[in-house]
Protein backbone atom coordinates (compact mmCIF):
# COMPACT_ATOMS: atom_id res chain seq x y z
CA UNK A 1 0.00 0.00 0.00
CA UNK A 2 0.94 3.53 -0.89
CA UNK A 3 -0.47 7.01 -0.39
CA UNK A 4 -0.88 9.20 -3.47
CA UNK A 5 -1.90 12.88 -3.87
CA UNK A 6 -1.93 14.97 -6.96
CA UNK A 7 -3.14 18.79 -6.92
CA UNK A 8 -4.35 21.81 -9.54
CA UNK A 9 -4.47 24.87 -6.98
CA UNK A 10 -4.27 28.74 -8.03
CA UNK A 11 -1.40 29.09 -5.23
CA UNK A 12 1.20 26.91 -4.80
CA UNK A 13 1.18 23.62 -3.84
CA UNK A 14 4.15 22.70 -1.88
CA UNK A 15 2.39 22.99 1.88
CA UNK A 16 -0.25 21.27 0.87
CA UNK A 17 1.01 18.13 -0.66
CA UNK A 18 3.43 17.74 2.38
CA UNK A 19 0.85 17.82 4.66
CA UNK A 20 -1.39 15.71 2.88
CA UNK A 21 1.33 13.25 2.86
CA UNK A 22 1.42 13.60 6.83
CA UNK A 23 -2.18 12.80 6.25
CA UNK A 24 -1.60 9.51 4.16
CA UNK A 25 1.63 8.75 6.29
CA UNK A 26 0.26 5.68 7.78
CA UNK A 27 -0.29 3.97 4.03
CA UNK A 28 3.63 4.24 3.46
CA UNK A 29 6.37 4.91 5.87
CA UNK A 30 9.52 4.15 3.68
CA UNK A 31 9.94 6.87 1.62
CA UNK A 32 8.53 9.74 0.05
CA UNK A 33 8.67 12.18 -2.61
CA UNK A 34 7.39 15.89 -3.63
CA UNK A 35 7.07 17.17 -7.49
CA UNK A 36 5.63 20.56 -8.71
CA UNK A 37 5.06 22.26 -11.73
CA UNK A 38 6.13 25.77 -12.90
CA UNK A 39 5.88 26.45 -16.47
CA UNK A 40 8.08 24.08 -18.46
CA UNK A 41 10.03 22.61 -15.39
CA UNK A 42 9.42 19.93 -12.36
CA UNK A 43 11.09 20.08 -9.34
CA UNK A 44 11.38 17.63 -7.12
CA UNK A 45 12.48 16.31 -3.71
CA UNK A 46 12.02 12.60 -2.79
CA UNK A 47 14.04 10.54 -0.04
CA UNK A 48 13.67 7.49 2.00
CA UNK A 49 12.40 8.12 5.38
CA UNK A 50 9.20 9.58 6.76
CA UNK A 51 7.32 12.69 5.33
CA UNK A 52 8.99 14.65 8.42
CA UNK A 53 12.42 13.34 8.03
CA UNK A 54 12.53 13.77 4.02
CA UNK A 55 11.50 17.12 4.11
CA UNK A 56 13.45 20.22 5.68
CA UNK A 57 12.50 24.35 5.24
CA UNK A 58 15.07 24.42 2.18
CA UNK A 59 13.61 21.64 0.09
CA UNK A 60 10.24 23.15 0.75
CA UNK A 61 11.47 26.44 -0.79
CA UNK A 62 12.53 24.78 -4.13
CA UNK A 63 8.62 23.08 -4.80
CA UNK A 64 7.38 25.97 -6.60
CA UNK A 65 4.56 25.97 -8.23
CA UNK A 66 0.33 25.58 -8.10
CA UNK A 67 0.19 22.04 -9.19
CA UNK A 68 2.40 18.85 -8.35
CA UNK A 69 2.14 15.57 -7.29
CA UNK A 70 3.32 13.77 -3.80
CA UNK A 71 3.92 9.96 -2.81
CA UNK A 72 4.50 8.09 0.52
CA UNK A 73 5.79 4.42 -0.15
CA UNK A 74 5.27 1.55 1.34
CA UNK A 75 7.29 -1.59 0.16
CA UNK A 76 5.75 -4.30 -2.21
CA UNK A 77 6.30 -7.80 -4.23
CA UNK A 78 9.56 -8.41 -1.52
CA UNK A 79 11.58 -5.65 -3.32
CA UNK A 80 14.30 -4.49 -1.11
CA UNK A 81 14.19 -0.78 -0.98
CA UNK A 82 16.72 1.71 -3.02
CA UNK A 83 16.51 5.19 -2.77
CA UNK A 84 16.35 4.99 -6.49
CA UNK A 85 12.22 3.77 -6.51
CA UNK A 86 11.36 6.55 -4.06
CA UNK A 87 8.63 7.89 -6.27
CA UNK A 88 7.08 10.01 -7.97
CA UNK A 89 9.12 8.55 -11.32
CA UNK A 90 10.22 10.42 -13.78
CA UNK A 91 10.48 10.50 -17.75
CA UNK A 92 11.00 13.43 -20.22
CA UNK A 93 10.32 12.45 -23.66
CA UNK A 94 8.42 12.56 -25.49
CA UNK A 95 6.79 14.79 -22.72
CA UNK A 96 7.57 15.84 -19.15
CA UNK A 97 5.89 13.47 -17.07
CA UNK A 98 6.17 12.83 -13.69
CA UNK A 99 3.80 9.75 -12.16
CA UNK A 100 3.44 8.10 -8.61
CA UNK A 101 1.42 5.28 -8.22
CA UNK A 102 -0.42 2.93 -5.64
CA UNK A 103 -0.95 -0.67 -6.10
CA UNK A 104 1.36 -3.52 -8.19
CA UNK A 105 1.12 -4.61 -11.72
CA UNK A 106 1.23 -8.06 -12.23
CA UNK A 107 2.74 -8.47 -15.52
CA UNK A 108 5.88 -6.21 -14.87
CA UNK A 109 8.48 -8.12 -15.85
CA UNK A 110 6.31 -8.85 -19.31
CA UNK A 111 5.83 -5.47 -19.90
CA UNK A 112 9.96 -4.04 -19.03
CA UNK A 113 11.07 -6.96 -21.92
CA UNK A 114 8.34 -5.61 -24.46
CA UNK A 115 9.45 -1.99 -23.70
CA UNK A 116 13.08 -3.18 -24.60
CA UNK A 117 12.07 -4.39 -27.62
CA UNK A 118 9.49 -2.89 -28.94
CA UNK A 119 8.68 0.61 -27.31
CA UNK A 120 12.56 0.78 -27.08
CA UNK A 121 12.47 2.15 -23.68
CA UNK A 122 15.16 1.27 -20.65
CA UNK A 123 13.82 0.69 -17.16
CA UNK A 124 16.84 1.74 -14.60
CA UNK A 125 14.96 0.09 -11.65
CA UNK A 126 13.38 -2.82 -10.11
CA UNK A 127 10.13 -0.85 -9.48
CA UNK A 128 6.78 -1.64 -11.26
CA UNK A 129 6.14 2.93 -11.25
CA UNK A 130 8.95 2.94 -13.17
CA UNK A 131 7.47 0.44 -15.62
CA UNK A 132 4.16 2.49 -15.25
CA UNK A 133 5.37 5.71 -16.12
CA UNK A 134 7.31 4.23 -19.13
CA UNK A 135 4.10 2.70 -20.68
CA UNK A 136 2.02 5.73 -20.33
CA UNK A 137 4.94 8.14 -21.65
CA UNK A 138 4.31 5.61 -24.44
CA UNK A 139 0.93 5.42 -25.37
CA UNK A 140 0.71 9.03 -25.32
CA UNK A 141 3.23 9.41 -27.57
CA UNK A 142 0.85 6.85 -29.68
CA UNK A 143 -2.06 8.61 -29.44
CA UNK A 144 -1.02 12.26 -30.01
CA UNK A 145 -0.85 14.48 -33.17
CA UNK A 146 1.89 16.10 -33.49
CA UNK A 147 2.80 15.66 -29.50
CA UNK A 148 0.27 17.66 -28.90
CA UNK A 149 -2.09 16.75 -26.43
CA UNK A 150 -5.94 17.25 -25.12
CA UNK A 151 -7.96 15.35 -22.75
CA UNK A 152 -9.39 13.24 -25.57
CA UNK A 153 -5.59 12.03 -26.81
CA UNK A 154 -5.70 11.42 -23.12
CA UNK A 155 -8.03 9.24 -22.66
CA UNK A 156 -7.37 7.38 -25.75
CA UNK A 157 -3.56 6.71 -24.17
CA UNK A 158 -5.25 5.53 -20.62
CA UNK A 159 -7.28 2.86 -22.61
CA UNK A 160 -4.39 1.45 -23.98
CA UNK A 161 -2.25 1.39 -20.89
CA UNK A 162 -5.58 -0.38 -19.08
CA UNK A 163 -5.29 -2.87 -22.06
CA UNK A 164 -1.44 -3.31 -21.73
CA UNK A 165 -0.96 -3.61 -17.89
CA UNK A 166 -2.50 -5.94 -15.26
CA UNK A 167 -2.90 -6.03 -11.47
CA UNK A 168 -4.05 -3.82 -9.13
CA UNK A 169 -3.27 0.50 -9.65
CA UNK A 170 -4.20 3.95 -8.41
CA UNK A 171 -2.35 6.11 -10.08
CA UNK A 172 -1.80 10.52 -10.77
CA UNK A 173 0.72 11.67 -13.01
CA UNK A 174 1.72 15.11 -14.19
CA UNK A 175 2.44 15.95 -17.58
CA UNK A 176 4.43 19.60 -18.16
CA UNK A 177 2.17 21.74 -19.61
CA UNK A 178 -0.81 20.24 -19.71
CA UNK A 179 -2.30 18.75 -16.09
CA UNK A 180 -2.65 16.27 -13.69
CA UNK A 181 -4.39 12.90 -14.50
CA UNK A 182 -5.26 10.55 -12.44
CA UNK A 183 -6.80 6.68 -12.93
CA UNK A 184 -7.70 3.69 -11.36
CA UNK A 185 -7.40 -0.08 -12.33
CA UNK A 186 -10.44 -1.53 -13.98
CA UNK A 187 -11.19 -3.73 -10.84
CA UNK A 188 -11.19 -1.23 -8.62
CA UNK A 189 -8.96 -2.89 -6.14
CA UNK A 190 -7.41 0.24 -4.55
CA UNK A 191 -8.40 3.36 -3.69
CA UNK A 192 -8.70 6.92 -5.25
CA UNK A 193 -11.36 10.17 -4.76
CA UNK A 194 -11.65 13.43 -6.31
CA UNK A 195 -12.18 16.39 -4.05
CA UNK A 196 -12.80 20.21 -5.08
CA UNK A 197 -12.76 23.48 -3.41
CA UNK A 198 -13.70 26.74 -4.59
CA UNK A 199 -11.00 29.62 -4.31
CA UNK A 200 -11.66 33.15 -4.56
CA UNK A 201 -9.84 32.47 -7.84
CA UNK A 202 -11.61 29.41 -9.33
CA UNK A 203 -11.73 25.64 -8.76
CA UNK A 204 -9.21 23.87 -7.43
CA UNK A 205 -9.31 20.18 -7.23
CA UNK A 206 -7.13 17.23 -5.49
CA UNK A 207 -7.03 13.59 -5.94
CA UNK A 208 -5.68 11.25 -3.39
CA UNK A 209 -6.05 7.71 -1.71
CA UNK A 210 -8.41 8.77 0.59
CA UNK A 211 -10.78 11.48 1.19
CA UNK A 212 -9.46 11.98 4.71
CA UNK A 213 -6.51 13.81 2.81
CA UNK A 214 -9.87 16.25 1.04
CA UNK A 215 -11.25 16.44 4.43
CA UNK A 216 -8.58 17.68 6.18
CA UNK A 217 -6.83 20.02 3.72
CA UNK A 218 -10.07 21.38 3.32
CA UNK A 219 -11.05 20.36 0.14
CA UNK A 220 -14.85 18.60 -0.73
CA UNK A 221 -15.18 15.01 -1.66
CA UNK A 222 -16.96 14.59 -4.98
CA UNK A 223 -16.44 11.73 -5.69
CA UNK A 224 -14.30 8.10 -5.75
CA UNK A 225 -12.60 7.96 -9.18
CA UNK A 226 -14.18 4.80 -10.87
CA UNK A 227 -12.96 1.42 -12.08
CA UNK A 228 -11.13 1.96 -15.15
CA UNK A 229 -12.07 5.48 -15.27
CA UNK A 230 -9.22 8.35 -15.90
CA UNK A 231 -9.76 12.15 -14.82
CA UNK A 232 -7.87 15.28 -16.04
CA UNK A 233 -7.29 18.10 -14.32
CA UNK A 234 -5.85 21.22 -17.14
CA UNK A 235 -3.44 23.78 -15.60
CA UNK A 236 -6.47 26.18 -15.28
CA UNK A 237 -8.46 24.13 -13.42
CA UNK A 238 -10.72 22.77 -16.51
CA UNK A 239 -12.33 18.99 -14.70
CA UNK A 240 -12.35 16.19 -17.71
CA UNK A 241 -13.49 12.82 -17.46
CA UNK A 242 -14.10 9.51 -18.92
CA UNK A 243 -14.63 6.06 -18.52
CA UNK A 244 -11.18 4.56 -20.61
CA UNK A 245 -11.71 0.75 -19.28
CA UNK A 246 -13.60 -1.94 -22.06
CA UNK A 247 -15.38 -3.47 -18.82
CA UNK A 248 -14.89 -2.34 -15.67
CA UNK A 249 -16.46 -3.56 -11.89
CA UNK A 250 -16.17 -2.27 -8.52
CA UNK A 251 -14.42 -4.56 -6.22
CA UNK A 252 -12.68 -2.86 -3.66
CA UNK A 253 -9.49 -4.38 -1.59
CA UNK A 254 -11.80 -5.34 2.02
CA UNK A 255 -8.23 -5.37 3.88
CA UNK A 256 -8.42 -1.65 3.62
CA UNK A 257 -11.77 -1.35 5.59
CA UNK A 258 -10.10 -4.30 7.96
CA UNK A 259 -6.54 -2.11 8.70
CA UNK A 260 -4.79 -0.19 6.16
CA UNK A 261 -6.91 2.88 5.96
CA UNK A 262 -7.75 5.52 8.39
CA UNK A 263 -10.91 5.26 10.21
CA UNK A 264 -12.12 8.87 9.24
CA UNK A 265 -12.02 8.05 5.39
CA UNK A 266 -15.04 7.20 3.02
CA UNK A 267 -13.61 4.61 0.60
CA UNK A 268 -15.97 4.36 -2.54
CA UNK A 269 -19.11 5.32 -0.37
CA UNK A 270 -18.62 3.27 2.61
CA UNK A 271 -17.53 4.09 6.13
CA UNK A 272 -14.45 2.81 7.11
CA UNK A 273 -15.21 3.71 10.93
CA UNK A 274 -18.63 2.16 10.55
CA UNK A 275 -17.42 -0.99 8.73
CA UNK A 276 -15.13 -1.88 11.98
CA UNK A 277 -17.34 -1.46 14.35
CA UNK A 278 -20.16 -3.29 12.21
CA UNK A 279 -17.15 -5.75 12.16
CA UNK A 280 -17.45 -5.91 16.14
CA UNK A 281 -21.20 -6.43 15.46
CA UNK A 282 -20.67 -9.52 13.62
CA UNK A 283 -18.36 -10.99 15.68
CA UNK A 284 -20.26 -10.55 19.04
CA UNK A 285 -23.13 -12.80 17.27
CA UNK A 286 -20.34 -15.49 16.28
CA UNK A 287 -19.70 -15.85 19.88
CA UNK A 288 -22.91 -15.66 21.23
CA UNK A 289 -24.19 -17.95 18.65
CA UNK A 290 -20.66 -20.47 19.06
CA UNK A 291 -18.86 -19.55 21.44
CA UNK A 292 -21.71 -18.79 24.63
CA UNK A 293 -19.32 -20.86 26.82
CA UNK A 294 -16.50 -18.39 27.58
CA UNK A 295 -16.95 -16.61 30.36
CA UNK A 296 -15.59 -12.94 29.22
CA UNK A 297 -15.18 -10.35 31.78
CA UNK A 298 -13.06 -7.47 29.94
CA UNK A 299 -13.01 -6.32 26.19
CA UNK A 300 -9.82 -5.31 25.26
CA UNK A 301 -7.75 -3.94 21.77
CA UNK A 302 -4.66 -4.25 20.53
CA UNK A 303 -4.36 -0.98 19.65
CA UNK A 304 -5.06 1.29 16.74
CA UNK A 305 -7.25 -0.09 14.35
CA UNK A 306 -9.00 -2.55 16.42
CA UNK A 307 -10.64 0.09 18.82
CA UNK A 308 -13.65 0.37 17.33
CA UNK A 309 -14.43 -3.45 16.27
CA UNK A 310 -13.66 -4.10 19.92
CA UNK A 311 -15.86 -1.52 21.61
CA UNK A 312 -18.78 -2.73 19.63
CA UNK A 313 -18.37 -6.27 20.41
CA UNK A 314 -18.28 -5.45 24.05
CA UNK A 315 -21.06 -3.73 23.38
CA UNK A 316 -22.50 -6.26 21.71
CA UNK A 317 -21.51 -8.79 24.70
CA UNK A 318 -22.64 -6.50 27.44
CA UNK A 319 -18.86 -6.57 29.20
CA UNK A 320 -17.11 -3.86 29.67
CA UNK A 321 -14.56 -2.29 27.38
CA UNK A 322 -11.11 -1.21 28.54
CA UNK A 323 -7.93 0.08 27.18
CA UNK A 324 -5.36 -2.56 28.50
CA UNK A 325 -2.00 -1.21 26.08
CA UNK A 326 -0.63 1.68 25.48
CA UNK A 327 1.18 2.38 22.29
CA UNK A 328 4.80 4.15 22.57
CA UNK A 329 4.67 5.98 19.46
CA UNK A 330 7.90 7.35 19.78
CA UNK A 331 9.62 4.21 19.27
CA UNK A 332 12.65 4.13 16.60
CA UNK A 333 12.23 1.93 13.24
CA UNK A 334 13.00 -1.61 13.84
CA UNK A 335 14.86 -2.56 10.09
CA UNK A 336 16.19 -5.81 10.14
CA UNK A 337 14.42 -8.50 12.71
CA UNK A 338 16.21 -11.58 11.32
CA UNK A 339 15.50 -14.00 14.97
CA UNK A 340 12.67 -14.54 17.03
CA UNK A 341 14.18 -12.68 19.84
CA UNK A 342 14.40 -9.56 18.59
CA UNK A 343 10.61 -9.51 16.74
CA UNK A 344 9.96 -10.09 20.77
CA UNK A 345 11.72 -7.48 21.85
CA UNK A 346 10.41 -5.29 19.18
CA UNK A 347 6.56 -5.99 19.83
CA UNK A 348 7.73 -5.23 23.85
CA UNK A 349 9.02 -1.82 23.46
CA UNK A 350 5.71 -0.87 21.30
CA UNK A 351 3.28 -1.85 23.68
CA UNK A 352 3.13 -2.21 27.80
CA UNK A 353 -0.15 -3.70 29.68
CA UNK A 354 -1.91 -2.02 32.63
CA UNK A 355 -1.97 -4.86 34.84
CA UNK A 356 -5.01 -3.79 36.68
CA UNK A 357 -6.89 -4.41 33.61
CA UNK A 358 -5.58 -7.58 33.51
CA UNK A 359 -5.35 -9.20 36.74
CA UNK A 360 -7.29 -12.25 37.81
CA UNK A 361 -9.85 -11.92 34.60
CA UNK A 362 -10.98 -13.79 31.69
CA UNK A 363 -10.14 -11.30 29.01
CA UNK A 364 -11.06 -11.01 25.58
CA UNK A 365 -8.14 -9.20 23.47
CA UNK A 366 -9.43 -7.72 19.92
CA UNK A 367 -7.00 -7.45 16.76
CA UNK A 368 -7.72 -6.44 13.29
CA UNK A 369 -6.15 -9.57 12.09
CA UNK A 370 -3.54 -12.38 12.49
CA UNK A 371 -0.59 -12.45 9.97
CA UNK A 372 2.05 -14.24 10.60
CA UNK A 373 1.17 -14.81 14.80
CA UNK A 374 4.62 -13.31 16.12
CA UNK A 375 2.71 -10.52 17.50
CA UNK A 376 -0.34 -12.26 18.55
CA UNK A 377 1.65 -14.54 20.53
CA UNK A 378 3.62 -12.03 22.57
CA UNK A 379 1.21 -10.12 23.31
CA UNK A 380 -1.08 -12.97 24.73
CA UNK A 381 1.79 -14.38 26.85
CA UNK A 382 1.77 -10.13 27.61
CA UNK A 383 -1.84 -10.13 29.20
CA UNK A 384 -0.40 -13.70 30.51
CA UNK A 385 2.35 -12.21 32.55
CA UNK A 386 -0.07 -9.36 33.76
CA UNK A 387 -2.04 -11.46 35.84
CA UNK A 388 -5.32 -12.72 33.43
CA UNK A 389 -6.93 -15.71 34.02
CA UNK A 390 -7.56 -17.13 30.34
CA UNK A 391 -6.71 -14.87 27.27
CA UNK A 392 -9.30 -15.29 24.53
CA UNK A 393 -8.24 -14.02 21.26
CA UNK A 394 -10.63 -12.32 18.34
CA UNK A 395 -9.59 -10.98 14.68
CA UNK A 396 -11.72 -8.49 13.15
CA UNK A 397 -10.36 -10.75 9.88
CA UNK A 398 -11.12 -13.54 8.70
CA UNK A 399 -7.57 -16.69 8.85
CA UNK A 400 -4.78 -14.59 6.19
CA UNK A 401 -3.95 -18.08 4.71
CA UNK A 402 -2.55 -16.41 1.03
CA UNK A 403 -0.34 -14.19 -0.12
CA UNK A 404 -2.03 -10.66 -1.91
CA UNK A 405 -0.17 -9.30 -5.03
CA UNK A 406 -2.21 -6.37 -5.19
CA UNK A 407 -0.38 -3.81 -3.61
CA UNK A 408 0.10 -4.82 0.52
CA UNK A 409 3.48 -6.36 1.53
CA UNK A 410 2.44 -9.66 3.37
CA UNK A 411 4.65 -12.75 3.80
CA UNK A 412 4.67 -15.36 1.77
CA UNK A 413 2.59 -18.29 2.56
CA UNK A 414 5.22 -19.99 4.39
CA UNK A 415 5.57 -17.26 6.83
CA UNK A 416 1.40 -17.00 7.34
CA UNK A 417 0.49 -18.54 10.57
CA UNK A 418 -3.08 -19.43 8.88
CA UNK A 419 -1.89 -21.04 5.23
CA UNK A 420 -1.40 -24.88 6.87
CA UNK A 421 -3.60 -24.56 9.75
CA UNK A 422 -6.86 -24.98 11.26
CA UNK A 423 -8.44 -22.36 13.66
CA UNK A 424 -7.62 -24.08 16.38
CA UNK A 425 -4.08 -24.62 15.65
CA UNK A 426 -3.60 -21.40 15.25
CA UNK A 427 -5.05 -20.86 18.34
CA UNK A 428 -2.88 -22.88 20.31
CA UNK A 429 0.35 -21.79 18.57
CA UNK A 430 -0.73 -18.03 19.72
CA UNK A 431 -1.34 -19.55 23.43
CA UNK A 432 -4.45 -18.30 23.42
CA UNK A 433 -7.41 -20.16 25.47
CA UNK A 434 -9.66 -19.90 22.44
CA UNK A 435 -9.77 -18.08 19.09
CA UNK A 436 -11.99 -16.29 17.31
CA UNK A 437 -12.07 -15.78 13.71
CA UNK A 438 -14.49 -13.37 11.62
CA UNK A 439 -15.92 -15.25 8.74
CA UNK A 440 -15.75 -14.08 5.53
CA UNK A 441 -18.94 -13.55 4.34
CA UNK A 442 -19.73 -11.68 7.54
CA UNK A 443 -16.90 -9.51 7.37
CA UNK A 444 -18.19 -8.20 3.17
CA UNK A 445 -21.59 -7.86 4.95
CA UNK A 446 -19.90 -5.70 7.49
CA UNK A 447 -18.84 -3.11 4.95
CA UNK A 448 -21.59 -3.60 2.63
CA UNK A 449 -23.85 -2.28 5.49
CA UNK A 450 -22.65 0.48 5.18
CA UNK A 451 -22.93 1.20 1.27
CA UNK A 452 -25.42 -1.83 -0.13
CA UNK A 453 -24.07 -0.66 -3.71
CA UNK A 454 -20.91 -2.94 -3.05
CA UNK A 455 -21.57 -6.37 -4.04
CA UNK A 456 -18.22 -7.84 -4.82
CA UNK A 457 -15.17 -7.16 -2.69
CA UNK A 458 -10.81 -8.61 -3.50
CA UNK A 459 -10.76 -10.88 -0.72
CA UNK A 460 -7.58 -12.62 -2.15
CA UNK A 461 -5.57 -12.82 0.86
CA UNK A 462 -8.37 -15.04 2.61
CA UNK A 463 -10.06 -17.09 0.14
CA UNK A 464 -6.75 -17.52 -2.49
CA UNK A 465 -9.09 -15.94 -5.50
CA UNK A 466 -7.49 -13.32 -7.48
CA UNK A 467 -9.93 -11.57 -9.05
CA UNK A 468 -7.76 -10.26 -12.01
CA UNK A 469 -7.54 -13.97 -13.48
CA UNK A 470 -3.48 -13.92 -14.35
CA UNK A 471 -2.30 -15.02 -11.13
CA UNK A 472 -0.56 -18.78 -11.46
CA UNK A 473 1.50 -20.53 -9.10
CA UNK A 474 4.57 -19.38 -10.81
CA UNK A 475 3.95 -16.11 -10.33
CA UNK A 476 3.22 -16.80 -6.55
CA UNK A 477 6.46 -18.13 -6.34
CA UNK A 478 8.51 -15.46 -7.73
CA UNK A 479 7.14 -13.71 -5.77
CA UNK A 480 8.55 -15.97 -2.55
CA UNK A 481 11.91 -15.85 -4.02
CA UNK A 482 12.18 -11.88 -4.15
CA UNK A 483 10.78 -11.42 -0.48
CA UNK A 484 13.55 -14.16 0.28
CA UNK A 485 16.28 -12.12 -1.64
CA UNK A 486 15.32 -8.64 0.07
CA UNK A 487 15.27 -10.06 3.21
CA UNK A 488 18.69 -11.26 2.80
CA UNK A 489 19.96 -8.48 1.57
CA UNK A 490 18.74 -6.03 4.24
CA UNK A 491 19.49 -3.25 1.60
CA UNK A 492 18.37 0.09 2.82
CA UNK A 493 19.84 3.35 1.31
CA UNK A 494 19.28 6.18 3.71
CA UNK A 495 20.10 8.55 0.43
CA UNK A 496 17.58 11.62 -0.94
CA UNK A 497 17.16 13.04 -4.75
CA UNK A 498 16.65 16.66 -4.93
CA UNK A 499 15.93 18.02 -8.59
CA UNK A 500 14.90 20.51 -10.80
CA UNK A 501 14.07 19.00 -14.05
CA UNK A 502 13.78 20.70 -17.09
CA UNK A 503 11.40 19.10 -19.49
CA UNK A 504 10.55 18.86 -23.22
CA UNK A 505 7.33 19.98 -25.02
Amino acid sequence: MCGIIGIVARSPVNQLLYDGLLLLQHRGQDAAGIVTSEGSSFHMHKGSGQVRDVFRTRNMRSLPGNMGIAHCRYPTAGSAYKVAEAQPFYVNSPFGIVLSHNGNLTNADALKEEMFRTDLRHINTGSDSEVLVNVLAHELEQASVRLRLDPPTIFRAVANVHRRIKGAYAVVAMIAGYGVVAFRDPFGIRPLAVGYNESPTGTEYLVASESVALDALGFRLLRDVAPGEAVFIDEDGHFHSQQCAERASLNPCIFEYVYLARPDSLIDGASVYESRLNMGEKLAEKIRRQYGHLKIDVVIPIPDSSRPSALQLAHGLGVPYREGFVKNRYIGRTFIMPGQAVRKRSVRQKLNPIAMEFQGKNVLLVDDSIVRGTTSHEIVQMAREAGARKVFFASAAPPVRFPNVYGIDMPTRAELIAAHRSEDEVGREIGADALIYQDLEALKEAVRRTNPKLTSFETSCFDGHYITGDITSDYLKSIETLRDAARDSGEDEGAQLDLNLATAQ
